[in-house]
């Protein structure tokens, strides 16, 4: 009993070693959602534009759809965006906007400097909604099929290499491409 008291600390300190030495080769882009799969949460939320009209799941009714998360104040939002607007006018996707967090005002004048790629932009302000949909922060995007079922999550700022890899066989795959 006193061996294995004594060699306690020692297992307890080479187990962390080998979670930490773990931690240093993972991606993390890399979240798993646990939303992979499964319909899209609930939500209804103001149109950014028209604070009156409320936007919910319809959007994504029957349409493959693009969401992107985004926020004014994001640094990283910027350079993203710049390249969704290259990609948004030839993608066999809609595009539509979650603003995360953000003040009305900020993201308008976000969206009139940096370009609009959505056909519809939903305003979270408090981030409620955002909790349901598992969105840590800014940039995400999920790619959400025509039956309205999360089938892709991406954390950061989407870039080519990330387009081509995991966007576009995905895309093609749910309008019906590929198999």
């Amino acid at each position: 009993m006193k061996t294995m008291l004594r060699l306690s600390p020692i297992l307890l300190i080479f187990g962390l070693i080998a979670a930490l030495w773990r931690g240093l080769y993972s991606n993390p882009k890399e979240i798993p959602s646990p939303l992979l799969n499964k319909l899209t949460p609930s939500f209804e939320l103001p149109n950014l534009f028209n604070p009156q009209e409320n936007l919910n799941n319809q959007l994504f009714k029957d349409k493959v759809t693009i969401l992107n998360v985004w926020a004014s104040w994001c640094a990283a939002c910027v350079e993203e965006q710049m390249f969704i607007r290259t990609i948004a006018p030839s993608t066999s996707a809609q595009w539509i906007g979650f603003n995360y967090k953000d003040d009305r005002q900020n993201a308008m004048a976000w969206l009139n400097r940096y370009g609009n790629p959505y056909s519809a932009i939903a305003a979270d302000t408090q981030g409620v909604v955002a909790l349901d949909w598992g969105i840590y922060g800014t940039p995400e995007t999920f790619v959400i099929d025509r039956k309205d079922r999360i089938r892709y999550k991406h954390i950061g700022p989407i870039t080519f290499a990330d387009w081509q890899k995991d966007f576009v066989p995905l895309l093609a795959k749910l309008n019906g491409e590929v198999d």
